[in-house]
C-alpha cells in the first residue's frame, strides 16, 4: 500500500472475477494460493489476513506484547461483514445429492466469527477476543472497543483488526443494487457512478504503553434509518464525528485531515459532504481526501485500511489524493492530488449499511 501510495498508483484493476459477468474494476488482493493440508481452513479470508499479519513484522510485535503483559493481558477485537463466505461459497457449488463434501464440514470456517477465532489461534490470543461484524463500520468500531477494554483495565494491550475479501455474494449483492460503477470509482465527483469493491485485511496493536500515534477518540452512531441508505440529513454521520471529537476533547478547528467514506455513490457522498462542510466550516485550514479510488472499497475492512493510511498520513506527511477523482462536487474542498503536509491531528469515516457508523480520531503525542 505505501509503495502504490508513493508511486500515485492505483490498486483497481479491470481483471475479471472468476465466474462473475459483472462489468467493473475490482481492488483484488494477490494472495498465496490454499494450503491443502489444512483441509480448506485457509479460506482466502485467512489466507488474506495471513498476508497482513506479515506486515511490518506485526506478529512479532504481538508476541513481545504478550511477553511484556501476558497472554491473558492482550485482546483480539475483530472486524468483519462476509467472514468466510467465500469458503461457504464454494461449499455449494460443490454440494452433491444434498450434503457437502467432507473438506467443507468446517464449522470454525462457516460462521461470522471465523476471522477472530482464526487470528487468536494463530497470535496465541488467551485474552478476551470478539469479532465486529457491522457492515462497512466494522473495523472501525474494534477502536471503540478496543478503547474499552483500555480504559476499563480488562486489557494491557488490543489487537484490532478487520479482513473481508471479495466474493460473488458481494459482488452480485452491490450490483443488484445498482450501486457498482463500470469505471474506477471517482469519490464525490459530479458524475461519480458508483462504488469499485475491494478486498483487504489490516491490523493495528494498542496498548497502554506509550507510543508516537494515539488514538485519541472514538464516536459510534446508529440512526437505523434504512437497510441500505444514509439518513437524508446525515444525522449518524454528524453524531459519529461529534461524539469522537467530544471523547478526545477536540474543537472541529484541531483536525488537520479527514479521511472521508467516500464510496462514490451519489446519496452516501452528497451527504457526507455537506455534513462534513457544515461542521468544518470553520476550519479552514482542514484537508479532506476519499482514498477508496486507491484500495476499491474494503467493506468490513475499509475502516481498518482507511485507519491505517491515516496513520501513515501522520507519519510520513503523505496526505493521499482522491484518485480518479478530477473535480470535486460543490460544497467540499478535496485534495485530489497527494500532498506532503504537516499533520498533527487526523479523523477517519467509516459508514455502513444500517446506520452503523464511526469515526476515529489519532495524534501524535
Amino acid at each position: 500500500m505505501r509503495q502504490g501510495l508513493a508511486r500515485g498508483q492505483s490498486g483497481l484493476s479491470a481483471s475479471e472475477w472468476p465466474d462473475c459477468d459483472v462489468p467493473c474494476y475490482l481492488g483484488a488482493v494477490d494472495v498465496p494460493p490454499d494450503n491443502l493440508a489444512d483441509r480448506g481452513r485457509m479460506s482466502r479470508n485467512n489466507r488474506l489476513i495471513e498476508l497482513a499479519l506479515a506486515q511490518d513484522e506485526f506478529a512479532a510485535h504481538v508476541a513481545r506484547a504478550q511477553e511484556r503483559h501476558g497472554a491473558h493481558r492482550v485482546g483480539l477485537v475483530m472486524g468483519t461483514s462476509t467472514s468466510s463466505i467465500d469458503r461457504t461459497e464454494e461449499a455449494y457449488r460443490d454440494l452433491r445429492a444434498g450434503e457437502f463434501a467432507d473438506r467443507f464440514v468446517q464449522p470454525e470456517t462457516h460462521n461470522p466469527h471465523a476471522p477472530g477465532d482464526y487470528v487468536a489461534q494463530r497470535l496465541g490470543i488467551k485474552g478476551p477476543c470478539m469479532t465486529v461484524s457491522a457492515a462497512c463500520a466494522s473495523s472501525a468500531k474494534v477502536f471503540a472497543a478496543a478503547k474499552r477494554w483500555l480504559e476499563q483495565d480488562w486489557v494491557d494491550a488490543v489487537v484490532v483488526g478487520g479482513a473481508d475479501t471479495l466474493c460473488l455474494s458481494v459482488i452480485y449483492g452491490f450490483h443488484s443494487l445498482q450501486l457498482v460503477s463500470q469505471e474506477p470509482c471517482r469519490p464525490f465527483s459530479p458524475d461519480r457512478q458508483g462504488i469499485s469493491l475491494g478486498e483487504a485485511a489490516g491490523f493495528v496493536l494498542l496498548s497502554t504503553t506509550p507510543d508516537p500515534v494515539q488514538l485519541l477518540g472514538v464516536g459510534e452512531s446508529c440512526d437505523a434509518y434504512h437497510m441500505s441508505s444514509a439518513h437524508p440529513e446525515g444525522l449518524g454521520a454528524r453524531l459519529s464525528m461529534q461524539r469522537a471529537l467530544e471523547g478526545a476533547r477536540l474543537e472541529y478547528s484541531a483536525i488537520d485531515y479527514v479521511n472521508l467514506h467516500g464510496t462514490g455513490t451519489r446519496a452516501n457522498d452528497e451527504t457526507e459532504g455537506r455534513v462534513c462542510a457544515e461542521l468544518f466550516a470553520r476550519s479552514p485550514d482542514t484537508r479532506f481526501s476519499a482514498t477508496k479510488g486507491w484500495t476499491g472499497h474494503a467493506l468490513g475492512a475499509a475502516g481498518i485500511v482507511e485507519a491505517v493510511l491515516s496513520i501513515n498520513a501522520l507519519i510520513t506527511g503523505l496526505l493521499p489524493g482522491t484518485m480518479h477523482t478530477t473535480v470535486c462536487e460543490p460544497g467540499l474542498s478535496l485534495e485530489l492530488e497527494s500532498i506532503s503536509a504537516e499533520l498533527k491531528t487526523v479523523l477517519s469515516n467509516s459508514f455502513g449499511f444500517g446506520g452503523n457508523n464511526c469515526s476515529v480520531i489519532f495524534g501524535q503525542s
